[in-house]
Order: structure tokens, then sequence, then C-alpha cells
């Protein structure tokens, strides 16, 4: 009945302000808008050295160029073979024959060269095929329960592309619309990967909790720091979007999303150790039950932080050895607004992450011992 008075009246307001901010229209591309490069499909059929003086632009005469010949698979002139004059560098991608790559299309004749230029490869097919390997790990080992892992994570980006993104580039509030998204993500992912349940519950109950204390630090850490937010892709952002935005809300909403996923899986983790531990025993009571399980919470957590941090140095690790090689100390490195930010950020949840074992192994040890249990000898395991 506590979990009821708490976790319906959160799942109503989270319905309410959904309805509230749902973004009435799609927001505008770039392309739309006629600031962007509509993106070109094509095949390379040669690659061989050239003078850079047959195209390339803004180069010396001096400098080595590539002379790739690309034929059009898609867009206005398919089939079409243009030129594409690349200076040879250090910093330019080592394209082959045969490679598959995207153009930007940037308007005018659609059969000249100087209307294209190349962006990128292609990646679908490879991507697929690692999707298709990742989904059948899952299925080998989870089998139903993994079925609901990707069904779940597939409902989470189906919030953050039905509204989270689009809410945010039509002007809503970072910080507001972020909470709810982490909200109807978390009620969605676990619910739908565990069952209703007492146990799910107090899972959810925890995650709250914890977020909720993610969210009062990042606000307060961000605002002693300084931080604003403005970072080489937000400014990138907000030149495309023509307006401003709010950066350091910006940040915060990137701050509870990163951290969700990791606090699911450290108060599923606790929850699921307080019970199968009372199966195991039913005679343990609350405080025997929190004990125990946060033992096993230690250890876990301890990982997870580690996780967490490195996950974080690997996003940013050009910048870090970019200001290696500046000459600065640690100190100036470690303070600059690009380090500084994921510094909060990492520190942030990590605080998060720990507060969330203790909250969510007394939630889950008053409620399993409450909560009717077979005792683990007589339940019956099917494969």
């Amino acid at each position: 009945m506590l979990l009821i008075a708490v976790l319906v009246p959160l799942a109503l307001a989270t319905l309410v302000g959904l309805w509230l901010t749902w973004p009435g229209d799609q927001p505008r591309s770039a392309i739309d808008v006629g600031l962007g490069q509509r993106p070109v499909q094509g095949d390379v059929l040669t690659a061989t050295s050239a003078p850079c003086a047959s195209g390339g632009a803004g180069v010396g005469q001096d400098k080595k160029c590539v002379s790739l010949a690309v034929r059009l698979a898609d867009g206005d002139s398919p089939g079409v073979v243009i030129q594409q004059v690349l200076p040879d560098e250090p910093s330019t991608p080592r394209f082959a024959v045969g490679n598959h790559v995207v153009l930007g299309y940037t308007g005018g004749n659609p059969s000249d060269a100087a209307s294209y230029q190349i962006q990128d490869f292609q990646r679908g097919a490879p991507m697929l095929w690692l999707a298709a390997l990742f989904a059948a790990a899952v299925l080998l080992l989870g089998r139903w329960r993994g079925l609901a892992s990707l069904a779940a994570l597939g409902f989470s980006f189906l919030v953050l592309v039905t509204y989270l993104f689009p809410a945010i580039l039509t002007g809503g509030n970072p910080v507001i619309v972020g909470v709810l998204a982490a909200s109807v993500i978390m009620f969605g992912v676990l619910y739908l990967t565990h069952g209703v349940s007492a146990q799910t519950s107090s899972a959810v109950l925890g995650t709250v909790l914890s977020l909720a204390l993610i969210g009062v630090l990042g606000t307060a850490f961000s605002a002693a720091t300084h931080l604003t937010g403005l970072g080489d892709d937000t400014a990138r952002l907000i030149g495309a979007l023509g307006h401003g935005i709010d950066a350091r809300g910006l940040l915060l909403a990137g701050m509870l999303i990163g951290a969700l996923g990791v606090l699911d899986d450290v108060t599923v983790t606790q929850t699921s150790s307080v019970w199968e531990l009372r199966r195991a025993n039913p005679e343990l009571g609350v405080r025997a039950l929190y004990t125990a399980a946060l033992r096993i919470g230690r250890d876990h957590i301890s990982s997870a932080v580690n996780t967490l941090a490195l996950a974080y140095t690997g996003a940013v690790l050009p910048v870090l050895l970019i200001f290696s090689l500046s000459g600065q100390g640690f100190g100036p490195m470690v303070t600059t607004e690009d380090i500084a930010q994921e510094v909060v950020r990492t520190l942030v949840g990590s605080i998060g992450l720990v507060a969330a074992v203790p909250i969510t192994t007394l939630i889950a040890a008053l409620v399993a011992r409450q909560d009717k249990i077979e005792p683990a000898a007589e339940r019956t395991w099917t494969s």
C-alpha cells in the first residue's frame, strides 16, 4: 500500500507532465530551412593520387591530393560518376575502391561535382549485423527475460526519439523534459523487464530517490562551478537551431539520462539480493536482510563507480589528449569547461549510485519482510 501511495501519484504526475510538454510540431531540420546538406549515397570506383590544383580547394600546390571517382547511388542523379579531390593529410580518411560513402549535396546542378562534398562512410550494413549479433546473444542467454530487455531497450529509444529530442528542440525546458523522459523510461523499462511486483516497485522507488539526489547535486554544483554547458557540440546545436537554448539545463538533463541506466542496474540488483535472501531464509528480519544485502551492494558499487568514471573518460579521450599536449598542469586542465563538466557529471552520478545502494536496500528490506514469498526449497525452477 505504501508503494502504491507513492508510485501511483508519481506515475500520474509524469503522464500529466508529458501531456503538458508534448511537442506540438516536429522540429524543422537544417535541410528543411536550407542550411544543411542533403545526404547522397555513392560508391568509390577509383582512388588515385592527383595534383591538388585539379580541385583541392584551399591547399597549396606543393601538397598531394587524392582523386576519387564516385558513382552516385541515389539522389537526383543516380548512376552519374563525379570526381572528388581531397587533400592527402593525416586527418583525411583513407578511401579505397569499393568503399560505400556518403556525400553532402549542397544544391545546384545535381550532375556537377562541385555540388557534392564527401562527408563519411556508409556504416548501415555492418551496424545492423552487430545489432543482430547483440540481440542474438541477449536472447540466447536471457531467453524470455532477454526478449523483455530488448523490448525495454526499444522503448527507451522510442521515448528519446519521439519525446525528448523534439521537446527540447522545439523550446521545451531541458531539465523538465529530461526529468519526465527519465521517469517514463524508468517506469517502462523496469516494469516491462521485471514485471509488476513489489520487488520491481521497490527498485523503482529507490531509482526515483537516487535520481532526485542526482538532480539536486547536479544543479547545485553546476552553479557552484559556473558550468555553462556551452561546449563545442552545444555551440553547433545553437547554430543549427538559430536561437538560444538553456545550455546548463541541457547539461543537467544529460546527467539524469546518463545516470539512469547504471542506476537501474544497481537498484534491481539490490532488490533481487534482498528477495533472494528472504527466500533462502524466510525468518530473516529487516535488519538482517538489510545488512546482508548491503554487503553485496558494496562489492557492486565499487565496480559500478569505476565503470561510470571510465565510460566518461573514454567519451572525452581526444579532449584529454589535446590538453596533455598543451603542457598545462593537472589543475588547470581539469578545471576547464570541457573537462570540468565531465568531472562534475561523473562525481554527481557516482554519489547517486553510492546513495542508491543503502536507500534501495532499506526499501527492499522493509517491503520484502511484508511480502509473501515462498521459501527457495519449495520453488519450482524451469528453464
